[in-house]
């Protein structure tokens, strides 16, 4: 009986996301028969849940409407993401960690047993990964400001913050008038929060680093655009001007690369600031732990590398080349020496 339960609150997890569910899905998911999960969709019409069954070569079943779920109704899978998601948000926003610590003890409170073993399992202790090259955590009230904006499709009017987070003042020379934006979607990547937005001052669609935005609401309603391209991550990870400020880093250098900007901009690490020059060529400035880790770095793009600077980068550059012909020579003596004749084949005497 405590099995038929277990898996009855597990059928009734899963129709509860409102996606629709084919026999065969359900059945796989919650390791049963077809027959066994026929008798748990009629146990929970008793219990008046409204499952509604779609007919059809696409039907099967989802939770009709008029039922909510009963509360904190989750399954081991689902208390365990709850479990890491709650440990690992303090990392991208400011001021979770004493909200999400509460929140995690108070889900394991009124968590069944077995579910409260499940999540206080999973104790995390985060360390920052250095090659991930994540922004510092964001202020929550400016994801809630564009957040909001996004889904309601609500004018947004921007300026611009300098890295440091100050704002600029008219007078001042990195001022730059405010802009009116339509913002379409909000994208984490790598731990650094962009907002992707059509420039209705410029008539141009561009991605914003959210922390360097100063943003005021309207209730102005706007409609929606069809994306550049049509694909997201392609489109933040290539924009070049995505407010990108240089990590930091023991050692930085940068170099002219004989690649579109928008080419670089999409394989370069998090934390570089890539300059567009013509259509053929950028400038890309980049941290490492040391002058050769950037050169290494700047290798992977396999192309021609000038206008390298400070010194010791190019100094780095050159003992890289150096070591890689030493590298070569080296595997060409072995390649020399070695007897072409395999000594099965060798001729007698």
């Amino acid at each position: 009986m405590a099995n038929t339960s277990r898996r009855a609150l597990r059928l009734l997890s899963l129709l509860g996301t409102g996606q629709q569910w084919s026999l065969r899905e359900l059945a796989t998911r919650l390791g049963a028969s077809e027959r066994t999960i026929r008798r748990d969709i009629e146990t929970l019409r008793r219990l008046d849940y409204p499952i509604t069954t779609i007919h059809g070569p696409d039907g099967g079943y989802r939770l009709g409407a008029g039922r909510t779920l009963p509360p904190l109704l989750f399954d081991h899978d689902q208390a365990l993401a709850i479990a890491v998601a709650l440990q690992t948000a303090p990392s991208t926003m400011f001021g979770l960690g004493d909200d999400a610590a509460r929140a995690l003890a108070t889900l394991h409170q009124v968590m069944p047993p077995a579910l409260r073993a499940s999540m206080e399992s999973l104790r995390l202790t985060r360390l920052r990964n250095y090659w991930e090259f994540p922004a510092p955590p964001i202020d929550p009230a400016a994801l809630t400001t564009v957040g909001t904006a996004v889904r309601h499709r609500h004018l947004l009017v921007t300026e611009t913050l300098r890295p440091d987070g100050t704002r600029p003042e008219p007078g001042d020379p990195d001022f730059l008038p405010a802009h009116r934006i339509e913002p379409h979607h909000l994208v984490v990547w790598a731990a650094r929060w962009y907002l992707v937005a059509y420039d209705v001052t410029d008539h141009r669609w561009r991605v914003h680093r959210v922390d360097r935005l100063h943003t005021r609401p309207t209730t102005q309603h706007f409609s929606a655009r069809a994306l550049p391209g049509d694909d997201l991550a392609h489109f933040v990870m290539s924009t070049h001007d995505r407010g990108d400020t240089p990590a930091d880093w023991p050692y930085t250098g940068t170099a002219r690369l004989n690649l579109p900007a928008h080419i670089v901009a999409r394989w370069a690490p998090g934390g570089s600031v890539v300059e567009h020059l013509d259509t053929e060529h950028c400038r890309l400035t980049l941290g490492a732990w040391s002058w050769a880790g950037i050169a290494g770095i700047l290798a992977t793009f396999d192309t021609e590398l000038t206008e390298l600077h400070p010194p010791e980068l190019v100094h780095a550059c050159r003992r890289l080349t150096h070591r890689c012909r030493s590298s070569h020579m080296c595997c060409s003596s072995r390649d020399y020496y070695r007897d072409p004749h395999p000594t099965d084949s060798r001729p007698n005497g």
